[in-house]
């Protein structure tokens, strides 16, 4: 019974101050293992990417209720960039969540409640000026404490040195975040889907300046460095998520 009340049962909406998103390359073969059955790693030149995101989310609240119940938090999300394929034959990209952090306890609870994006509660520091966010994230256990710095002036970014993309556009396509998130459900061997709605949504290539990031140090990322792929900032941006939808799966494992 649990389990079906962490299907994102209704609609929800909120507003982006900031959403940041760093997108790490690593070789095919480190990222498969982590993904569960009926998704497929969304792949470039035989990398697969693992995204860092920091929300600065406002207003988020279920889509039926008015504006000032809204929750004000910081989320940091860990997602790989992943590829499902539907009983009709579409093939959509979405991510699929490793890890999720917030600043929020009541957050963390609901989100655990509601979801399978494995919320922790982590202490966060936010300084915004005029020209640079200072980011600074600890967790309990230095599991995924993150510390960087992103210069917001530049508005021709250039890729970082080590990207594997040659131009913007291609980097874009590894933006995040794409219109579906993943959720796997053991207890039905389903795949349950949640759509995302965004306007005017224009990622800007930021130079980041990346002093520490742990959650790369477990031993499921040993075999390979992370290289920094991509790293964009959007602003001030309206965001929906529809209620999920649950596909099963064929083939139930025996």
């Amino acid at each position: 019974m649990m389990h079906q009340l962490k299907r994102h049962p209704f609609a929800v909406c909120a507003w982006f101050r900031h959403s940041l998103v760093l997108t790490y390359a690593f070789p095919e073969a480190i990222l498969r293992p982590l993904l569960p059955p009926g998704l497929e790693l969304d792949t470039y030149e035989n990398l697969g990417f693992v995204a860092i995101a920091l929300v600065q989310t406002e207003k988020l609240r279920p889509a039926m209720m008015p504006t000032w119940l809204g929750q004000r938090f910081i989320l940091t999300g860990y997602r790989i960039f992943t590829r499902y394929r539907t009983k009709e034959n579409r093939v959509l990209r979405g991510l699929r969540i490793l890890r999720s952090d917030t600043n929020r306890r009541l957050m963390a609870m609901a989100g655990n409640f509601l979801t399978h994006y494995n919320y922790r509660l982590a202490s966060v520091q936010w300084r915004e000026s005029s020209d640079r966010l200072d980011i600074n994230v600890s967790t309990p256990h230095v599991e995924a404490d993150l510390e960087f710095t992103a210069f917001l002036k530049n508005d021709t970014a250039p890729l970082p040195v080590e990207s594997p993309f040659p131009d913007h556009r291609r980097a874009r396509l590894f933006a995040g975040p794409l219109p579906f998130t993943f959720d796997y459900e053991p207890e039905t061997h389903s795949i349950i889907l949640i759509e995302g709605e965004r306007e005017k949504w224009h990622p800007k290539p930021i130079n980041v300046d990346v002093r520490r990031a742990t959650f790369f140090d477990q031993s499921a990322f040993k075999k390979a460095r992370p290289v920094l792929a991509n790293a964009f900032i959007v602003s001030g941006i309206p965001y929906r998520w529809k209620r999920g939808v649950r596909e099963p799966l064929p083939n139930l494992p025996k």
